[in-house]
């Protein structure tokens, strides 16, 4: 386990038979014994992906075989994570679901890099924000971002409607975990008649490879889409835990609260649930279930198939 690593990916690109493609990389990920996700769609590509740093450098020959030049990001794996259980190569309708039809992809915002997404936080004409969900937000930010409280990708652009005006918010700045949301979001923003919109190039995870420490303006610590559940700034695993009914990251006190259960619920369950208590206690009732089969796996050594993923 100690060579394992952690290979995150995208790239925007026509791809004309994702079907085809698709038992092509799922073969030669199997061959090398490669773990995670990879999303085709006729938009491009999306993953996230473990192994060895042997196995991984030649899966990525694979990758650019297909995609040519990717914008690869590497992290560390604990010695003790699995980061995924299995491989799976999926096709979708979107790499990154947003629900905007006829969106120009080729309209993205401007890339920007540490120095100049510093100097665009400290810019009280800028409204700075993070594109990524509430339950991302809640364990690390830039802390002048705006928080839109959404709950998955496909309500921003309704937010940006109820909450931003191209007339009078002239600059704007956004942010995500590894870019690619971002990529969708100023192209909305700029098709929206935004003026000036910037991206952070590569998003939270290069820039806390590539900030210094002494200038790192990142709070907190950043969600990720694997078993690791979050990095810290040196993106090493961070120190949460998730909650296997709602997702939601889970902090020492969350797990020491009187509502935590292993696979069935958390403080952040109890909250959203809170005036339905009938369909609550029946899905507390499943989620036991299938942590009980979860269990009798692992003690056979096995991984249940019902496991939470990412």
């Amino acid at each position: 386990m100690t060579d394992r690593r952690v290979l995150g990916f995208y790239k925007f690109m026509p791809v004309s038979d994702p079907g085809a493609l698709q038992h092509h990389l799922r073969a030669e990920g199997e061959r090398l014994n490669i773990k995670g996700t990879i999303l085709l769609a006729e938009e491009g590509v999306n993953g996230t992906l473990v192994g060895t740093q042997l196995d991984l450098r030649r899966y990525q020959k694979v990758l650019t075989d297909h995609f040519a030049e990717l914008p690869f990001k590497w992290s560390r794996l604990n010695e003790n994570n699995h980061g995924f259980y299995r491989f799976k190569v999926k096709v979708k309708p979107e790499i990154v679901s947003f629900g905007v039809e006829d969106l120009d992809i080729r309209l993205t915002g401007e890339h920007v890099n540490v120095e100049q997404w510093h100097a665009l936080l400290d810019d009280p004409d800028v409204v700075v924000v993070d594109t990524r969900n509430a339950y991302e937000v809640d364990i690390g930010t830039f802390p002048v971002a705006l928080n839109p409280q959404t709950t998955n990708f496909r309500e921003f652009p309704q937010w940006v409607k109820e909450h931003l005006d191209p007339d009078e918010n002239k600059r704007v700045a956004m942010f995500c975990t590894g870019g690619i949301r971002c990529e969708k979001a100023s192209a909305y923003m700029k098709q929206a008649g935004f003026e000036s919109v910037y991206q952070l190039d590569g998003g939270v995870l290069r820039y806390l490879e590539e900030v210094a420490p002494d200038t790192n303006r990142w709070s907190g610590e950043c969600f990720v889409f694997d078993q690791r559940v979050s990095v810290n700034a040196d993106l090493a695993q961070g120190q949460y835990q998730q909650c296997y009914a709602c997702r939601h990251p889970l902090s020492a006190s969350d797990l020491e609260s009187k509502v935590y259960e292993l696979g069935v619920s958390c403080p952040h369950c109890a909250i959203a649930s809170e005036g339905d208590e009938q369909a609550h206690a029946a899905r507390k009732t499943s989620l036991r279930e299938r942590q009980k089969q979860v269990e009798l796996a692992q003690s056979r050594g096995a991984q249940h198939i019902g496991a939470p993923q990412e």
